[in-house]
């Protein structure tokens, strides 16, 4: 990660994780915050699953990248459509408008971090650098010890 969208949008995921464990633990606690999961046994298990993609995803790797769009393209993906279709034709509650918002920005922050992965130039943790190869890659530059090289192990 050396852009700076590849921090922000890690970032904003990470907030984005701890928001829905704050809504899940809100959920059992039966607060009301004004959202709500969708299926609380799914929101825990997806709370496990993202956070393992996350973790992926630092690492610049495309199957976290993949995991973690696929698991809130299908968790949020039709609750995002239901709501919106719902906003559409004017049945939507007022009270829905902030699942509507949050089922959006998952989809949304999903779609942009495989974006990120996918077409980021310095996804690789060990690129070959051609400023320093030539010096520390290369055997010539070693010192060698020839027969002239003292070897003796003096003793005070």
């Amino acid at each position: 990660m050396k852009t700076l969208s590849s921090y922000l949008i890690t970032i904003f995921a990470i907030m984005f994780w701890f928001f829905r464990l704050i809504v899940a633990f809100c959920a059992t606690l039966k607060i009301d915050i004004g959202v709500e999961p969708i299926n609380l046994t799914y929101e825990i298990v997806l709370l496990f699953i993202s956070l393992f993609a996350i973790i992926l995803v630092i690492k610049r790797n495309i199957i976290g990248a993949l995991i973690y769009f696929s698991v809130y393209l299908f968790y949020f993906g039709s609750n995002f459509y239901t709501l919106l279709i719902n906003l559409i034709e004017g049945i939507l509650a007022t009270e829905q408008y902030l699942n509507l918002f949050s089922s959006g920005l998952a989809v949304l922050l999903g779609i942009s971090t495989l974006i990120d992965v996918v077409f980021n130039k310095d996804r690789t943790n060990n690129k070959k650098s051609k400023k320093t190869d030539w010096y520390y890659k290369d055997d010539s530059y070693d010192r060698k010890l020839d027969e002239r090289a003292d070897k003796k192990n003096y003793r005070t």
